[in-house]
Formats: C-alpha cells, structure tokens, sequence
C-alpha cells in the first residue's frame, strides 16, 4: 500500500554529474539518516565500487556499513560525550574529531587496540556546530601532531561545514578554512586531505573543492537551494513515493471530511482514501497545500492529514478502487510519476526544504530499487 521507488540509475547520474563539476577531487557520498531515506545500506552498496568515501554522522552508522560487508573508506563525525571509539577504530572507520578530549580517547582506543586511527581534524570556521575554535584550533593541531608522531593517529584531512547564509559569509568562511590550514602546516601537523564543501558549495565554490568534497542532497537528485531546481544542475530526483487508494466512497454536498472539518464538500463528490500519514513522514502541516496525483491529474490533500491515511475530495474524476496515489515524483513527464508534484514541492506547502521531505520518509513505506526501469531485488 505504501512504496518508495529508488532510482539507482539517478543516483548514478547524480554523482557522475556531480564528478564531472568537481574535477579532480575525490567524492565522498553521504549516506547518513539512512541516505537521506533512501536506504543507506542499499545505496552504499550500489555505489561501493564507484566513490572515494561515504560520510556518516556517527559510529553506529558508519558500523551498520561495516557489518553490512562495505570496505570502502567511512568517516563518522558526530560523536557521544562517553564515546571510547573502540569499535570504530577496530574497523578501521575514520574519525571526525573536533576536541582535544575526543582525540585523546580515540587514541587510548588506538593503543588498546594496537592500531593507528584516522582522523579528520575539525575546525569551526563560522558554522558554530561541532568542530574546535578558531583559539581551540592550535591546541588540537599540536596534539594531534605529538599523538601522530607516536604512532597513534594519522591524520588524513582537515574539515570543516559551510554554513550557506550567503556567499559573503561562505568566502569568508573559506577564507578562515585556509588559514587554519595553513595555521596547521605552520605548526608541523602532515596531513593528506581538506575537505569543506557540501553539495551546495560543490556547486558555487569551484576554488574550495580542495581534494575532496562531501556530496550529500545532491546525490539524490535534489538541488540544495530553495531557489533553483535539480534540473538546472542536471541532477535527477531519485525517490518517488507513492501509495494506493483504498476506499471510495460517493458523498453529499456539505460533509466534514477527516479531522476539524477543515474541509466541508461542497457538491456531490467522490471522496478517496489513501493509507499514508505522518507515521510514514507526510508532514501535516502540508494540510490543504500539498497535492498528489492520481493518473496524472493533481488533487489538494484539502483535509486534514492523520497519522495513518489521508483524504482527497476527487469530485466527479474517475478514480478507482486500487489507483496508484503518488505523493511525489521526479518531475519527468514519463515513467511512475508523470505528472506528479515533487519533493520540492510538498516542502514548499509545508514551509520546508526538499532535504526534510526525503528523509523523514519512512514508516510502514517500503523501499523498492530501480534499475534501468525494472524492480531489482534487494532487501529493504
């Protein structure tokens, strides 16, 4: 009653777009919040063979990848305040680290474990989430250089995270970014990587692509700017989410429809109900803005969207008992959602962007992946 398409054939348009723009530097693809929805295992899977690196937000992720036989480079960097990075470091996932105290604790793991970890460094360049000061800055360098030179690290990049306000404050940003670069080298620390763009900056800041670049929205097809559509970066969305109608009921002018009555027929009209709601990440604060599409025709979700289903006033069109409801699409006027609204569009009903529709998509939705236009068989 409820799927998610996954072009896998779009994710590989996307990141081979997305190569193409970046030149020389490697890609990391993040597949954090189960990739963006899309399956994270799945999709690391699909892409093992043809990426640099995958990004996770923290170890328990970056793990999932391990267990799941994915040998390709993983860098975590969002970690608990008692993390021990054991099992990180056991299975040789790279480590983002922003404090003195994490690189402390990564290294007592390292020599536990007779191992050297990875790390990437992390510095704070006007963003104000995870990653040392710039005052912080030199105390991190020089013990993660002391910690290095014992053999218990090897730092492989410095990073850090655009904060996309405006492109005043992204160059002034990677004006900090080199200085603290540089402020690194000056202080000895070898390293072979920096890394700072994200899909957006990829996009804006050619001179910041450095030696890698984290690729994340737009490996699935999305722009990230409110702005401009996918297609202008020739980017193709990769989910399309769609669900079946399973009631229809033939009702009287005037009847309250769903919660509130914030919708009252006001004919003879055809009601239909699909078995979708928030617990599969349809936002209901896209009440009364958002549409879906039933054969090609657009229809309000006029009434109140409920944790389970929701219900579209269709009129006098002719939709049947069974029809495929597709809540969004990938904008193209051929294949499963021809004629659909779009990721893009249901965040804009919902005073959102493309990146929450996408991910918050879960629930009792099954994930089924495309290639070449077929079904593959892969576990959800």
């Amino acid at each position: 009653m409820r799927t998610l398409f996954i072009n896998l054939d779009a994710i590989d348009q996307n990141v081979a777009t997305m190569r193409a723009r970046t030149g020389s530097a490697k890609i990391m693809v993040v597949v954090k919040a189960n990739a963006y929805g899309h399956g994270m295992i799945e999709v690391a899977n699909h892409l093992a063979n043809s990426v640099d690196y995958f990004g996770v937000a923290d170890i328990d992720e970056a793990l999932a990848l391990r267990a799941a036989g994915i040998e390709t480079p993983v860098l975590a960097w969002l970690h608990a305040p008692d993390e021990t990075f054991q099992a990180a470091v056991d299975t040789d996932i790279d480590l983002g680290i922003a404090t003195v105290r994490q690189l402390n604790a990564v290294a007592d793991a390292a020599k536990a474990g007779n191992a050297t970890a990875a790390v990437h460094l992390k510095v704070d360049t006007g963003l104000s989430r995870n990653g040392a000061t710039l005052a912080e800055w030199p105390e991190l360098v020089t013990t993660a250089k002391a910690l290095a030179e014992v053999g218990l690290i090897k730092v492989v990049a410095v990073f850090s995270h655009l904060s996309s306000t405006s492109e005043a404050a992204d160059l002034a940003q990677i004006e900090r970014f080199n200085h603290a670069v540089q402020q690194a080298r000056d202080l000895g620390l070898q390293f072979d990587m920096r890394h700072l763009t994200a899909s957006d900056g990829s996009l804006n800041y050619p001179q910041a692509h450095y030696e890698m670049v984290r690729i994340g929205v737009a490996t699935y097809g999305l722009s990230p700017f409110a702005d401009h559509h996918s297609g202008e970066y020739g980017l193709l969305p990769a989910m399309t989410a769609t669900s079946t109608v399973v009631q229809i009921k033939r009702v009287a002018a005037g009847e309250g429809v769903s919660y509130g009555h914030i919708h009252r027929t006001t004919s003879e009209t055809t009601l239909a109900l699909v078995p979708v709601g928030y617990a599969e990440g349809l936002p209901r604060d896209t009440s009364v803005l958002a549409e879906v599409a039933i054969n090609g025709i657009r229809h309000h979700i006029k009434s109140r969207i409920a944790m389970d289903q929701f219900i579209l006033d269709v009129g006098d069109d002719p939709v049947q008992l069974g029809d495929t409801v597709v809540i969004f699409g990938d904008g193209q006027s051929t294949g499963i959602g021809a004629g659909a609204p779009t990721a893009d569009d249901l965040a804009k009903a919902g005073d959102t962007i493309n990146y929450e529709i996408v991910t918050r998509m879960g629930g009792r939705f099954k994930r089924r992946y495309l290639i070449n236009g077929q079904v593959v068989d892969i576990a959800n």
